[in-house]
């Protein structure tokens, strides 16, 4: 996709928004936050949250999210599980699943019309869970040295907890690799298939909308792989400092989502 020069957040007719960093920090609502959601919904703007996160179904998160101070619909939240689900469905539609993860992405699979097995699955599904089984591991790379296509939710190595980080998705998928010698196809970020398919949810088009990050090495970069306007926020990981480490620039930098409140 092309990508169209000199936007500003004020030609930005849809948003989509990075989740932890962005938003919420440690389970608070990040100051402005709730006032830039509140602008976006006074002024009828289409907007998705987007999280990597794929444990927790939408209503589930729009509770834990409210929880934090944070007033958002369960329609306006895109987890890369609901992302796997609609790509999956678009490539094999009924299809049969082995899937790793909890009921976010069990449920969004369900959804979409996959059958859960551990029986001749067409693919090998590995998402986010606290308590991963190394029985279910074991079978994952079975079925995937069977022929099962092996997929994963998002790439991230770790997560975070109150006691340190904890093993995540992209760790047990290189185990898996290392055992099988297959790689997942991974839908969540940086893949800009994630930022297609929730655009497609909000019918809305790269030239006129925007991508709120916190990370150079996702949210920026799979935006601007998408053709999008992107914002970097200094309340999440990547700090001013950072940027020159990367080949890649954003189009806009703010200190936190609360300084764009005046420009949209």
């Amino acid at each position: 996709m092309s990508k169209v020069q000199n936007r500003q957040p004020a030609d930005i007719e849809c948003w989509l928004t990075d989740m932890d960093g962005v938003l919420v920090h440690e389970n608070k609502a990040v100051p402005g936050a709730a006032d830039l959601i509140q602008r976006w919904v006074d002024t009828s703007k289409r907007f998705l949250v987007l999280t990597n996160n794929s444990i927790f179904t939408p209503r589930d998160l729009a509770a834990r999210l409210k929880a934090s101070g944070l007033e958002i619909p369960e329609e306006n939240l895109w987890t890369s599980a609901l992302a796997t689900a609609q790509f999956l469905k678009s490539q094999m539609p009924h299809g049969r699943a082995f899937v790793i993860g909890e009921a976010g992405l069990t449920t969004a699979l369900h959804e979409a019309g996959f059958i859960l097995t551990d029986q001749d699955p067409d693919y090998v599904v590995l998402g986010e869970t606290r308590n991963y089984s190394f029985e279910a591991i074991t079978q994952a790379i079975r079925l995937i040295g069977n022929g099962a296509r092996f997929i994963a939710t998002n790439p991230d190595a770790t997560g975070p907890s109150r006691e340190g980080p904890l093993p995540a998705t992209g760790a047990v998928a290189a185990l898996i690799t290392k055992a099988t010698g297959r790689e997942p196809y991974i839908v969540g970020k940086p893949n800009p298939m994630m930022f297609r398919s929730a655009m497609n949810r909000i019918q809305a088009h790269s030239e006129t909308t925007a991508m709120i990050g916190d990370r150079m090495d996702t949210d920026i970069i799979a935006g601007m792989e998408a053709g999008l306007h992107t914002v970097l926020v200094f309340t999440g990981i990547t700090q001013p400092e950072d940027i020159d480490a990367y080949p890649f620039r954003p189009d806009q930098t703010m200190a936190s989502v609360a300084d764009l409140i005046p420009h949209i």
